[in-house]
């Protein structure tokens, strides 16, 4: 099935990509690879900030994953001039999740990014990934980069 009819049916919307938020561009294409730079967790409202542990928890945290691999996928629509048909793999993931001292569920937040792109892709959605606690900028919940290989 084409991804964009797969993104209707589950009612995602991919937002423009977003903006570098200082001196980074938001990927780089090597070869059949893209990197994108970190998505920070953001909706239509805006950050979604907190501390996982403190001011969050698991399930807020796995929707604000979630909402990174949707950042992540406008930027991939963006570096293959609006095709994702053209994506073969997700290759990698590296989560960063904002942990309150003692928070040791990094994974299950990242699941709500590992889950969605898998939900999209089958088998080309499975990936390599990391989950570490972080303090992360602006004081977002999560944020996400990730590897992905495309047709030329």
């Amino acid at each position: 099935m084409d991804i964009n009819s797969k993104l209707i049916d589950k009612g995602i919307v991919l937002p423009d990509a977003p903006p570098p938020a200082a001196n980074y561009i938001p990927f780089v294409r090597v070869d059949k690879l893209v990197f994108i730079s970190g998505q920070v967790s953001q909706n239509e409202e805006g950050f979604i900030k907190g501390v996982l542990g403190e001011d969050l928890n698991v399930e807020q945290g796995y929707n604000a994953a979630r909402y990174c691999a949707i950042s992540l996928l406008a930027q991939l629509k963006n570096a293959l001039n609006g095709d994702l048909n053209r994506m073969t793999k997700v290759v990698k993931l590296g989560g960063f999740v904002n942990s309150a001292l003692g928070f040791s569920e990094q994974p299950s937040v990242i699941n709500g990014a590992s889950d969605l792109l898998v939900e999209l892709f089958g088998e080309k959605g499975r990936h390599a990934r990391t989950a570490v606690g972080a303090n992360l900028p602006l004081g977002v919940a999560v944020e996400i980069d990730g590897i992905f290989e495309v047709n030329s």
